[in-house]
């Protein structure tokens, strides 16, 4: 009888043992995948936040004043543009949308059909997001474009 106690102890210290390996076993397949699941949910999240201020700024540059007679926008039209991509308002601001966010990062044109605004277009360019494991640039992304259904009224100059 003690013999078969001291068995049904060895079983049961056994599979103690093999619950650590079979969970180290697991936790390293398991802990990259969440990982990369977490980075990517990040990363396509910042991505969504660059892409609804463009799309503000886009709709904003459709819908204003439109001052210049040429395809290049006067700096008026573009740093009001710019600002609502990056502050979310015409005016400016202090807090960018995302860190690193500039108005430099941000391009403006307008494309005319007979001597008209038509269409503008509003774009990110060179802009580096550092998500937590590494960094990524997006270039001429996103991008928005509009009909322009602003006022056109030029001035002459730029």
């Amino acid at each position: 009888m003690n013999n078969g106690s001291n068995r049904k102890e060895t079983r049961r210290f056994g599979r103690k043992g093999n619950a650590i390996v079979e969970f180290s076993l697991a936790a390293a397949l398991l802990v990259p995948c969440f990982v990369g699941i977490f980075e990517f949910g990040y990363a396509f999240y910042l991505y969504n936040v660059l892409v609804a201020g463009v799309r503000a700024g886009a709709r904003y540059a459709a819908l204003a004043k439109y001052d210049s007679a040429t395809t290049t926008p006067t700096t008026a039209y573009q740093n009001a543009v710019k600002n609502t991509v990056v502050y979310g308002d015409p005016a400016g601001g202090t807090q960018t949308l995302l860190p690193g966010l500039a108005t430099s990062n941000v391009t403006v044109s307008m494309q005319m059909v007979n001597n008209v605004p038509d269409m503008v277009k509003v774009t990110i360019n060179s802009f580096t997001v550092n998500t937590v494991f590494r960094r990524l640039q997006w270039t001429d992304k996103p991008a928005a474009s509009f009909r322009f259904e602003g006022t056109f009224a030029p001035t002459g100059g730029n």
